[in-house]
C-alpha cells in the first residue's frame, strides 16, 4: 500500500444503537474500572503490610485492567456520543496492539499469580526464598514482554494485508477477528502464525493455572480442620474468581471455530470482559479479601 493511503485509510465501526442507557452503563463501568483499580494500586502502596508478591502482581493486573479499558471504551463512548463512527488506521491498530497485548499479558499475570498461590498454600516454608524479589519481577516482566511481542507481530502481518473498499468493521472496536473478515487478502498464512501462537500461549497460561489448582486443592483437602481449609482458600478465591471470569468470556470467543468474523454473542462476551470484568476485579479482590478490607476500614476510621 502506498504510504499516504497507508496512513489516512479509515474504517467505519460497526456500533450498538445509541442509547442514553448504553453510554451511562459503559461510562459507570469506565468510572468503576478506573476509580476501583487505583484505589487499590495506592492501597497497598501506602500500606507495608501489604507489600507482598500476592499483593505486588494485583498491581500489576489493576495497571493492566486500566490500560486495557482505556484503550477500547473512551472510543466506543465517543462512537455512542457523536455518531460518527469512522477510525483511523492508526487508531485502529492502535487499538488492536493493546487489545492483543493486554489480552495475552493477562493471561501470563493470571499464571504467574496462579503459581504465586501454589508456592505460599503448597510450600510455604520456602515461599520467601522462591518468591524473592528477583523472582517477582522475572514473573511480572515476562507476562508483559510476551505480550507486547506477540502483539506487534499480529499487529505487523494484519497491517500488510489490503483491505475491502467498503472497510466496515463488525464490532464495536478493532478486535483482531473482526478486523481480519474485512482484508481482501488470503488470510490463510495469517490465521495459522496467529492461532498457533494465541493457542500455544493460552495453552501453555491455563496449563499452568491449572496445574498450581490441582495442587492447592489437594493441599486444602489435606487438611484436618474446617476452619483453617476455609481460611486457606480463602486467600486464592479471589483470583479464582477472576480467572473463571476472563477466562470464560475469552475462550468463549477465541476458541470459536468460526472465522468469518464476529457475531453478535462476540461482541456481547467481548463487552463483557472488556468493560464489566476489568471493573469487577477490584470489587472481587476487595470484598472476598480479608486483609485489604480491613486495611480499607482503618483508613476510613482514620479519614
Amino acid at each position: 500500500m502506498h504510504r499516504k493511503a497507508f496512513l489516512t485509510l479509515r474504517f467505519k465501526i460497526k456500533h450498538y444503537n445509541q442509547s442514553k442507557t448504553v453510554i451511562i452503563s459503559i461510562l459507570l463501568m469506565y468510572l468503576l474500572c478506573m476509580s476501583g483499580n487505583l484505589i487499590i494500586i495506592v492501597t497497598v502502596w501506602a500500606t507495608p503490610q501489604l507489600h507482598t508478591p500476592m499483593y505486588f502482581f494485583l498491581c500489576n493486573l489493576s495497571t493492566l485492567d486500566m490500560a486495557y479499558v482505556s484503550t477500547i471504551l473512551p472510543k466506543f463512548l465517543d462512537f455512542q456520543i457523536t455518531g460518527k463512527t469512522e477510525i483511523s488506521f492508526i487508531s485502529c491498530f492502535t487499538q488492536l496492539f493493546m487489545s492483543v497485548a493486554c489480552l495475552c499479558t493477562e493471561f501470563l499475570l493470571l499464571s504467574s499469580m496462579a503459581f504465586d498461590r501454589f508456592v505460599a498454600i503448597c510450600i510455604p516454608l520456602q515461599y520467601s526464598i522462591i518468591m524473592n524479589k528477583t523472582a517477582c519481577i522475572i514473573l511480572s516482566i515476562t507476562p508483559w514482554t510476551i505480550g507486547a511481542l506477540n502483539s506487534l507481530v499480529c499487529v505487523f502481518l494484519i497491517s500488510h494485508l489490503s483491505f475491502c473498499s467498503s472497510k466496515h468493521i463488525f464490532h464495536f472496536y478493532c478486535e483482531i477477528k473482526a478486523l481480519l473478515a474485512t482484508s481482501c487478502s488470503d488470510i490463510r498464512h495469517v490465521n495459522i502464525v496467529i492461532l498457533s501462537e494465541g493457542y500455544t500461549l493460552g495453552i501453555i497460561a491455563f496449563a499452568m493455572i491449572l496445574m498450581s489448582y490441582v495442587f492447592i486443592i489437594s493441599a486444602i483437602l489435606k487438611i484436618k480442620t474446617s476452619a483453617r481449609r476455609l481460611k486457606i482458600f480463602s486467600s486464592c478465591s479471589s483470583h479464582l474468581t477472576v480467572v473463571l471470569l476472563f477466562c470464560g468470556c475469552s475462550l468463549s470467543i477465541y476458541m470459536n471455530p468460526d472465522s468469518k468474523g464476529s457475531t453478535e454473542l462476540d461482541m456481547m462476551l467481548s463487552l463483557l470482559y472488556v468493560a464489566v470484568v476489568p471493573a469487577l476485579n477490584p470489587l472481587v479482590y476487595s470484598l472476598r479479601n480479608k486483609e485489604v478490607l480491613d486495611v480499607l476500614k482503618i483508613h476510613r476510621l482514620i479519614s
